[in-house]
């Protein structure tokens, strides 16, 4: 399973190195449904975008690796593996041999308020060098003051006994960094800091030693003072961008009570509760994974999968989700899927996901992070040459030039542009009840300027009520046993509306966008489209839907009063006033569909679409040069909402939907689709205003260090702030207003005739 911690986890994780016991390692895989394995490493060495780079391309030139993705706010590494009999270890050795510690992180772990042990360590070097900065400052203003000789010398030598100790301690996270990078073969950007701090430092020794009346020592230790300022913000605001994953984390219990072969309950680690378990869920208690209810009732708060602040009861035969809180009685439960498949833990690999992507933005911005090292060590390089040229020789003033330099070319504002403001747009979403799976597809959902909704069950809720029973308990019974095998919103229905045992049934096939089809006591029967199932009738042609028949009977008919989803009519409007023109697609008949349509407020309709018919409308779209939003949920919209530009599908789709969308929302009201593509809006103007930010400041702090205008101190104070100010533009889509009417919806029904 995946856990959102990242370097600070690090600290108290166990390593994956040498001898590890591999086995842990290889636990700690998740298999896929294809068959191949998925494993998150946090990465606590990774500094910028250039370290991003060397381990993608490290990683995906292996054989066994089908995908590599690399977060540089969480400082976490997704690795596909092809197969699931993959080792995960060779990964960690790989990494090892770049510099970089791995450790092996799954959600299970239970620990949802790790240990900033990072945080602690960047406070503890800040609080120690703006100690021994301030000390090193009061013995400068008796050098500026104008001491001469032996007081002078002494000064500098008690100015170095503090200087040297507190750059060797404070320096550690640049320092060790910048080593194991260069132990590996490459660079990343603590190597021109490294470089810089320590020339300053020995040329202030240098001058110390040989009784010059100039040093550095205020210089080099001030100047990791604001380093590690700059970055202990940049991390703390790293923590507050990456809150809406973390907070995913926290719902998540470090076990349950799972009830023994004795019948006795015992406490049993997450990790160990398999599916068909019965589960102990007291009062105050989150639900640990997807259950059904077998004894007792009780309140539950389902608001972060509904967004309803309303509880509801719930009762032996109720399917519960993972993270819903249960609020008044003791339940027992039987666990339907293992922790790392339930529906929480879906939600954390979709936010996880979102913040892994790779959007055209990040891709440019890692090409020129890839750049910076050589670049920056070649403009200091010559920019001491031409101070040399200039001063006639004087290498003091060259070296401090060229430190200057090497300090303020910076790509941490570039590097961070695209994926802190990924972050805090997944969170903004997450709080809004919409989850996306790829940064991409939100650069995707941005441009979009055509909207396709399908009906059942998107504009609609999907849960529409039976007008017709049929009157022959045989019926019933072979009816209910067709409908219990589909999750259509139709058929979920006619399950409710039906209290007959259902019958046996053999053979049964699923036929996407047309319905059930099996074998009941011998004879083939069919539950679906009307057309679909005329097919197998001796009187075909009935143009109602949803229908049955056993083949060669009369074909029976189902009134079915649908209800309009809330926030449908708003979600049109909001699209059509923004000149993004609004389609629906529906398999339903011609009189139902343009009835919706007509209250929702769509003009441009299609009726009767088979699955295929929707795809070949949405590559007809894209021939033209749209780019169009699917918006669906059945299993019969997977085709179409692949093909789509960008797509999203509510939680209470079919899971085929779910996995096929980019996006999906969890509230019920349908007006969170242009929400989401407001946000997305939103997104792209903060990346573009970041990457201005970062290209001006590049463009403006480089000719000034050459010049000579900058010291090391302004230098360093100029790299955090770029950073610092690219961060907290990100975080002002938090401050972003929602945009749309929050009235409520219409939740009338909608007769459709039987």
């Amino acid at each position: 399973m995946l856990n959102t911690r990242s370097d600070d986890s690090a600290a108290t994780a166990r390593p994956v190195s040498g001898s590890l016991d591999r086995a842990e390692t290889r636990a700690r895989m998740r298999p896929l449904r294809n068959g191949d394995g998925h494993i998150v490493f946090s990465l606590p060495g990774i500094k910028c975008g250039g370290c991003v780079s060397s381990i993608e391309r490290a990683l995906n030139a292996r054989d066994d690796v089908v995908s590599v993705r690399v977060n540089l706010t969480l400082r976490q590494a997704s690795v596909t593996l092809a197969g699931s009999d993959a080792d995960p270890a060779l990964i960690v050795d790989d990494l090892a041999k770049l510099g970089f510690d791995a450790v092996p992180t799954e959600l299970s772990d239970g620990d949802s308020c790790p240990d900033d042990a990072t945080g602690r360590l960047l406070l503890r070097a800040m609080a120690i060098a703006g100690f021994g900065a301030a000390n090193i400052m009061l013995l400068s203003v008796g050098v500026w003051s104008g001491a001469q000789g032996q007081t002078r010398d002494t000064f500098h030598l008690v100015s170095a006994m503090i200087a040297v100790p507190v750059v060797i301690y404070a320096g550690r996270p640049f320092f060790v960094s910048a080593l194991n990078a260069l132990r590996a073969g490459r660079t990343n950007m603590d190597v021109p800091i490294t470089l810089g701090v320590i020339l300053a430092l020995v040329l202030s020794l240098t001058e110390t030693l040989r009784g010059g009346e100039h040093v550095f020592f205020d210089a080099s230790v001030t100047l990791l003072f604001f380093l590690l300022a700059g970055r202990y913000l940049d991390h703390l605001m790293r923590e507050r961008a990456r809150s809406a994953v973390t907070g995913l984390a926290r719902l998540i219990p470090r076990g349950a009570m799972v009830r023994q072969n004795d019948g006795r309950f015992a406490y049993v680690r997450l990790t160990d509760v398999a599916p068909d378990a019965i589960l102990s869920v007291g009062p105050n208690e989150p639900l640990p994974t997807d259950a059904v209810v077998v004894a007792g009732a009780t309140d539950i708060d389902r608001s972060l999968v509904s967004g309803e602040a309303m509880p509801v009861t719930a009762k032996p035969g109720d399917t519960l989700e993972a993270g819903t809180l249960n609020l008044t009685g003791r339940i027992e439960v039987r666990v339907l899927r293992s922790a790392g498949e339930s529906f929480l833990a879906q939600m954390m690999h979709m936010q996880a996901a979102a913040e892994n992507g790779r959007e055209g933005y990040a891709r440019i911005a890692d090409r020129v992070a890839r750049l910076y090292a050589p670049v920056v060590h070649i403009l200091a390089l010559a920019t001491f040459a031409g101070w040399m040229i200039m001063t006639g020789g004087d290498w003091q003033a060259s070296a401090f030039v060229a430190i200057s330099v090497l300090i303020i070319t910076c790509p941490c504002a570039l590097g961070l542009a695209v994926p802190v403001t990924h972050v805090v747009a997944a969170g903004r979403l997450m709080r809004m009840g919409v989850l996306m799976k790829d940064g991409a597809a939100l650069e995707r959902l941005a441009a979009v300027d055509r909207v396709v909704f399908d009906k059942t069950g998107t504009i609609t809720t999907g849960t529409p009520i039976v007008g017709v029973v049929p009157s022959d308990p045989g019926v019933r019974s072979a009816v209910k046993a067709l409908a219990l095998h589909s999750v259509h919103p139709a058929a979920r229905a006619i399950v409710t509306s039906m209290a007959d045992r259902p019958a046996h049934i053999h053979h049964v096939t699923e036929v996407p966008g047309f319905g059930i089809e099996g074998s009941i006591g011998g004879r083939r029967a069919r539950l679906g489209r009307a057309d679909w199932v005329a097919e197998i009738a001796n009187r075909p042609g009935t143009t109602v839907s949803p229908a049955f028949s056993f083949e060669g009977d009369k074909p029976i008919s189902f009134g079915l009063t649908e209800t309009l989803r809330p926030g449908a009519k708003e979600a049109v409007a909001m699209f059509e006033r923004s000149g993004v023109p609004v389609t629906m697609l529906s398999g339903d008949i011609a009189d139902r569909v343009h009835n919706i349509a007509g209250l929702v407020g769509i003009s441009n309709v299609r009726h009767s679409t088979r699955p295929a018919e929707k795809i070949a409308m949405l590559d007809a779209l894209r021939g033209k040069g749209h780019r169009a939003l699917m918006v669906g949920d059945g299993l019969n919209d997977t085709g179409a909402l692949a093909a789509a530009y960008v797509s999203m599908a509510p939680a209470s789709g079919s899971d085929a939907g779910r996995t096929a969308a980019d996006f999906v929302f969890l509230r019920d009201r349908l007006d969170a689709v242009p929400v989401a593509w407001q946000v997305a809006r939103d997104t792209a103007i903060v990346v573009r205003q970041n990457f201005a930010l970062a290209i001006a400041y590049n463009c403006i702090a480089i000719p000034l260090a050459a010049a000579g205008m900058v010291t090391p101190l302004i230098a360093a104070l100029a790299m955090s702030g770029s950073s610092i100010v690219v961060t907290l533009n990100a975080l002002r889509l938090n401050k972003m207003e929602r945009r749309g009417p929050r009235a409520a919806a219409s939740r009338d029904p909608v007769q459709v005739p039987a």
